[in-house]
């Protein structure tokens, strides 16, 4: 029985090399799959317990998109109140909300009207529905960008190598018209052309507007846009982990020490 142990363990340990090594091979077809290239995972500044959003990429990221992506990308899900505090004052976000018209009423009349927008509006869309998207995009359907780094492998990493990763097509690589190849997206070709060149806007804090600084600041804004709640997470995690501690060494003072006295008496019988 002794002497069979080993030759079981060893079984074992081979099948589970066997298992690891099928388990490597699945991962790396998966990341293959498509012939498509993987983003590069970046350092941003909001990744780890430990770290924050960096406010003013924020507010620049805020800037790439109303001036870029605004005219074909919608952001239905963030309010102009969620960016006040974060990367703008109160009265800056007003007057953004109050350049834009919202659908309004009705009046005493029954009729409706428009009116400036508040800050609790969303931003709007750039189309009215998804029927005038496509007819705008040549059938292509612009995502909402709202909750794009949560819908996307790889989140601010996709969108920065999507941004940045625009190529001429490589020899036998056909791309037709409306269409240019990106290495990172899914079929290698998309109907939205490169948005960001060197310079495409003046940024309002004097920062030079490269093709990548404009990409990481937009990357930053969107995954903030996705998940704004991440900071004040991180600090209750935080808290509620310190808290645990505290309470973990305390029981341990309790059990180790006020009841040091009942459990080192001996008793005896005579």
């Amino acid at each position: 029985m002794l002497r069979s142990a080993p030759r079981v363990l060893g079984k074992f340990a081979a099948a589970a090399a066997a298992g690891g090594a099928a388990l490597v091979a699945t991962a790396q077809t998966a990341r293959t799959d498509g012939d498509i290239m993987h983003p590069v995972e970046y350092p941003w500044s909001h990744n780890g317990v430990m770290h924050a959003y960096d406010a003013a990429s924020i507010r620049r990221g805020h800037q790439v998109y109303a001036e870029v992506c605004a005219a074909c990308h919608g952001l239905k899900r963030v309010a102009y109140r969620n960016l006040v505090g974060v990367c703008y004052t109160e009265d800056e976000a007003k007057e953004m909300a109050a350049d834009k018209e919202y659908p309004d009423g009705p009046d005493d009349t029954g009729a409706m009207f428009e009116r400036p927008g508040k800050l609790s509006d969303y931003i709007k869309s750039p189309y009215l529905n998804e029927n005038e998207a496509r007819y705008a995009n040549n059938g292509g359907l612009p995502p909402d960008l709202s909750l794009i780094t949560k819908a996307r492998d790889g989140g601010a990493d996709y969108i920065f190598a999507l941004l940045t990763g625009y190529r001429e097509p490589p020899v036998g690589v056909v791309v037709g018209e409306g269409q240019w190849f990106n290495p990172y997206y899914p079929g290698l070709k998309i109907q939205m052309p490169q948005p960001l060149m060197d310079g495409s806007i003046e940024y309002e804090d004097g920062t030079e507007a490269t093709m990548s600084q404009m990409a990481k600041d937009v990357s930053v804004f969107l995954a903030w846009a996705a998940e704004p709640e991440l900071d004040e997470r991180k600090k209750n995690g935080v808290k509620l982990v310190s808290a645990l501690v505290m309470v973990a060494f305390s029981a341990g003072w309790y059990k180790r020490f006020l009841w040091s006295t009942l459990k080192s008496r001996k008793i005896s019988f005579h």
